[in-house]
Parts: structure tokens; C-alpha cells; sequence
């Protein structure tokens, strides 16, 4: 877990802190450029439950050496994480802005939304140097930031553990540059495969909260709503319920309050309805036809795949991902295991 400093705190540690970085003289400004950057980019991973559906977003402010302020995007509709580091910078250190460097992972928005654009308050503060991941590929922005902050005079570098900061915020890239939801497949099952709502442990159920807090909408399909009667909220974990939907051919009767039917067959029409919704992450978690109607389709990114410990030889077989896909990571929580997928 990230830990952050307020303002006070930072300021009596920042020569701790700064301490631990290498200097220029034996790393090169390049590999400072990404030390800085590996703090916006642990310090942007705080947001992730509110800052949608806005990008997560770390900055820095460095000076000489020494990092005089911090901050990331905390929530939608509240200051950017550039705001939120000019604001950490004490009283005394302001005048150090003009020949200081921001170290922001995401290029800073040129637009009005919520908020103002941030790439004029850079300006306006008179930073001699913007280190920016990557690039920001929302229509509004796309290149703007960056070149207003060149037409001003200055120096900007952009790409700077750029794979990285790409990866950070692969929920965001996705659904403005495939124009729908960045989608995670999600499932349990017994190890002679097949699906049951009694598989999960306590620990893997606070972990399947924890995503359910993670993304904006929840999928599952009419025959899972009709049996299971699912609640689809957070529970087990800390954070936002996301929105419920239900896919069916067919109309449903009496629609619980808070779930949103779409009625469709086709996981490309599904996917562009949420898409107009403005819905960035979707999580399925059943039924297994639905699962695999995703699967089939290969309309997925991620995928959560959990095997439990006792054989039940059921009626509903477990979803099937294709062969050549392998699990990048596997964890154990109390004996059962988690698979991680990403299809690529």
C-alpha cells in the first residue's frame, strides 16, 4: 500500500526522501527523469477508485535535487494531480518553481472541463522543465497540452517511462481509442471445472470487492440474475458499488431497483450501449455463457480466474480461454488459486 505524506510531513522528510535518489552526477538526468517518474506513477495508483472515470495522474515537483511538492488526481471533478502539487509546495519554496521541473505521467489537459486546464497553470507557475509520460489520448487533449506548453517557451519531454504510464491508465487508453469499455472477465470455479456460487473463500471475496469497487459497471447474465439473485455491491471491501446491469433476449419482470436491463444477444451491441453510457470498466461475473460469449468474441482484456480446492462434479461447466493464453500471474488466498490473463 502507497503511504503519502501531508505537506508538513513531506517537508521534514524531504532530505530523507531525496537522499535515496541517485544523483545526476551517477545516474545521468535520463535515469532521474525516471526515478521522478516512478513516484507519479505510484502516487497516481492512489486514485484508482475515485479518479474514474478520469485517468489516474501523479506529478512532481523537483528542485535541485530535492522533491518540494507531490500530489495526484484524487477524485473526478476535483483538482488534478498537477493542482494538487503546486498546492503542496510550501510558502517558502514558490519561488523555486521557475527553475524547477514537474514530472507529470499523464500530459497535461488543455481544455476546460470540471476544472481548469492544467497546462496553463504550468505556464502561469513558470516551470522551466514539463517531464511527461505519455501522451493523453482524450480527443480534447491529444497533443494540445504539449504543444502549448512548447509555444510558451518550455522545455517539455515527453515519453519518459512512457510503456509504464501507458499501462497505468490501460482502462482510460481503451475506451478512447477502441470507443468501449475496457472489459475483465471473472469467475469461479472447482479444479475439475465447473462453476458454483459456494467455490470463493472469505479472502477471495474481498478480493472480487475489491475489483466490483475498482470498476464503474457489473455485468451478469438474465439466468445468473433470475437464480442467484445477486446483490453486486462492495460489501466485503471499502469503496463505490459500481452501476448493475443485466444482458437478456427478453424482457425481465420485475427489475430490481438499481439494475439496468440491456436487451441483446450480441456482445459488440452490448459493448457500444455501455460505451454511450459512458461506462470505462466493465467486470462480467456470469453466467458461464455469458463469460464465454466474451471469450468467443475476444471483447476482452483482462481476466480472473479462480480454481478452488474441492472437486464437485457439477451441472455448468467453467468457461474455456483459448490455449495459447497463459496466466501472467497466480496468487493463493486460504488454498484456492487466482489466475490473472491478459488478452493481448
Amino acid at each position: 500500500m502507497d503511504i503519502l505524506l501531508t505537506t508538513d510531513e513531506r517537508s521534514k522528510s524531504k532530505v530523507e526522501f531525496t537522499h535515496a535518489l541517485p544523483g545526476k552526477e551517477e545516474e545521468g538526468e535520463a535515469n532521474m527523469d525516471e526515478q521522478y517518474m516512478r513516484r507519479c506513477i505510484q502516487l497516481a495508483r492512489n486514485g484508482q477508485q475515485n479518479a474514474q472515470p478520469n485517468p489516474m495522474v501523479g506529478a512532481v515537483i523537483v528542485h535541485d535535487g530535492h522533491i518540494i511538492g507531490e500530489g495526484y488526481h484524487v477524485r473526478c471533478g476535483e483538482g488534478h494531480a498537477e493542482v494538487n502539487a503546486c498546492a503542496s509546495v510550501s510558502k517558502e519554496d514558490e519561488h523555486l518553481l521557475t527553475s524547477s521541473t514537474i514530472y507529470v505521467s499523464l500530459e497535461p489537459c488543455s481544455h476546460y472541463g470540471k476544472t481548469p486546464p492544467c497546462a496553463d497553470l504550468l505556464i502561469r507557475k513558470g516551470f522551466r522543465r514539463c517531464v511527461i509520460g505519455c501522451q493523453d489520448p482524450f480527443a480534447k487533449v491529444q497533443g494540445r497540452g504539449i504543444q502549448k506548453l512548447r509555444d510558451a517557451g518550455m522545455e517539455v519531454t515527453v515519453g519518459v517511462l512512457e510503456k509504464e504510464c501507458r499501462e497505468l491508465n490501460k482502462r482510460f487508453f481503451t475506451y478512447h481509442s477502441k470507443h468501449r469499455p475496457f472489459v475483465t472477465l471473472k469467475w469461479a470455479e472447482s479444479p475439475d471445472g465447473y462453476i458454483d456460487g459456494h467455490i470463493s473463500n472469505t479472502y477471495t471475496q474481498m478480493l472480487c470487492h475489491k475489483r466490483r469497487a475498482e470498476h464503474q459497471a457489473i455485468l451478469v447474465g438474465h439466468r445468473t440474475y433470475d437464480i442467484d439473485h445477486p446483490q453486486l455491491n462492495v460489501r466485503a471491501w471499502y469503496g463505490p458499488s459500481p452501476k448493475k446491469y443485466v444482458v437478456a433476449n427478453t424482457p425481465v419482470d420485475n427489475l430490481q431497483e438499481g439494475f439496468t436491463l440491456i436487451q441483446t444477444h450480441d456482445i459488440p451491441t452490448l459493448l457500444t450501449r455501455l460505451y454511450e453510457d459512458g461506462v470505462q470498466t466493465l467486470l462480467v461475473e456470469g453466467g458461464a455463457r455469458l463469460l464465454q460469449s466474451f471469450i468467443d468474441a475476444q471483447l476482452w482484456d483482462e481476466c480472473y480466474r479462480e480454481i478452488g480446492t474441492t472437486p464437485i462434479n457439477g451441472k455448468v461447466p467453467a468457461p474455456h480461454l483459448p490455449a495459447s493464453i497463459v496466466a501472467t500471474e497466480t496468487t493463493t488466498w486460504n488454498g484456492n488459486q487466482v489466475e490473472r490473463y491478459i488478452n493481448q
